[in-house]
């Protein structure tokens, strides 16, 4: 996947984050938590057969993921074959038409600037893993 943006959404920018963090609480803190510690029972589906908003503390797996990949997820939402397993099926809306690319990047980047160092460097190989 060819990525826009910089090569590793980088938490140390201070100016990104506090951006990041007004996005996330507009857009992303009322399925995510303002605390990023997503639904409760995030594991378990819900009745309606879909799983409910996970955290993206480091108890979530959004630390799993490259850059590139959160960036298409927050863009165009969950796409089966794509970011979710086929046939999966999610309430992660497409924010694309909403936020533009900055803005998905920073509010990734504040999700990063709460995660501990050793959450944050094993993501970065992720990302830069990816690239190659």
């Amino acid at each position: 996947m060819r990525q826009s943006g910089p090569a590793f959404i980088d938490p140390s920018d201070q100016t990104r984050v506090m951006q990041g963090r007004v996005v996330y609480t507009n857009n992303c803190a009322a399925c995510h938590g303002e605390s990023l510690q997503g639904q409760p029972s995030w594991r378990e589906r819900m009745p309606n057969g879909r799983l409910p908003a996970p955290p993206h503390d480091k108890t979530g797996h959004t630390w799993h993921h490259p850059d590139a990949m959160l960036v298409d997820m927050v863009k165009n939402g969950l796409v089966p074959g794509k970011t979710a397993p086929p046939g999966y099926v999610s309430d992660m809306p497409a924010y694309g038409a909403v936020l533009s690319d900055e803005e998905i990047i920073a509010a990734i980047a504040y999700i990063k600037s709460n995660w501990p160092p050793k959450v944050l460097e094993a993501q970065k190989e992720v990302t830069l893993q990816r690239q190659n």
